[in-house]
């Protein structure tokens, strides 16, 4: 899993060197300038330190500079100073949201919808994300590949969270089994602490690997193509499964040369070209 820079901004809405000598003592080898090694180590953290602060504030002049293209209309401007800061690491779920709605002020509702989902696969809990990535679907009739009823029930939680919750469970069910071994005398209380942790633990990987595999896991692309047919073999010319509006999900099965195998909504499969999807996860 990536982790991402996380930029603070207002979301907005589319509703809206030693000398000789007996009295000189030795300088360690390892450093150089006559520094020692804490202060070799304060100036390198120094220095990275400064680094760090200028991206930082570079990459908030830019994302800044987009938010004042949008505001004023400048949808185009405002595409590119996005997807610039994305291509440099620097992307949170506001940046892909509002590159979302740039892309919506302009027409391309499969790009706006692609970078909506991008803001929740990073932010579960979006509402803005939300409810503008339903308006772009009924404004491109977009088709939606709908979760199993245990994944819709997993869905009450994130990966992230499922993730703190497998590591919290297995470290407490170490330390429990580890005061059985140490103690003569067996606690009930830490028999049941280790078998409550590891039935978490179990429970959570178990949500984390059916998520990953789901509907809205790794493999999620969005068509971003316009009137792409989903068709039975990789030939232009194959039979058509489904016509596929802009802005549809595909799940991504495996890929042939220029074409890309998914499971499709309505529990369909078929072929499309590689070109007219992209992938949601980064």
């Amino acid at each position: 899993m990536k982790f991402f820079t996380v930029i603070s901004s207002k979301t907005k809405r589319i509703r809206g060197i030693p000398l000789k000598g007996p009295a000189v003592v030795p300088r360690d080898p390892s450093t150089s300038l006559g520094m020692t090694r804490g202060t070799a180590l304060a100036f390198f953290l120094c220095i990275n330190f400064a680094i760090t602060s200028a991206s930082f504030a570079q990459a908030d002049a830019e994302f800044t500079k987009a938010n004042q293209d949008f505001a004023q209309g400048h949808f185009k401007e405002a595409i590119t100073g996005y997807e610039a800061l994305i291509r440099s690491g620097q992307w949170s779920a506001n940046v892909f949201y509002d590159l979302g709605n740039a892309y919506f002020r302009t027409g391309d509702f499969g790009r706006a919808i692609l970078n909506y989902e991008r803001a929740l696969a990073l932010e579960r809990h979006h509402p803005e994300a939300t409810a503008n990535l339903q308006i772009a679907r009924d404004e491109a009739h977009a088709l939606e590949i709908q979760p199993g009823s245990l994944e819709r029930y997993l869905q009450f939680a994130s990966l992230n969270q499922y993730s703190i919750a497998a590591a919290t469970a297995f470290w407490l069910a170490i330390f429990a089994m580890l005061a059985l071994i140490l103690k003569q005398r067996r606690s009930a209380r830490a028999i049941a602490l280790s078998i409550c942790c590891l039935l978490m633990l179990a429970i959570a990987v178990y949500a984390i690997f059916t998520l990953e595999r789901g509907s809205k896991g790794q493999a999620l692309a969005v068509v971003t193509g316009k009137d792409v047919q989903a068709r039975l073999a990789t030939a232009d010319t194959a039979n058509s499964v489904l016509a596929l509006p802009v802005g549809s999900e595909i799940k991504i099965l495996s890929t042939r040369g220029d074409w890309i195998y998914a499971a499709l909504p309505n529990n369909l499969r078929g072929w499309i070209p590689a070109k007219n999807a992209e992938q949601v996860r980064l």
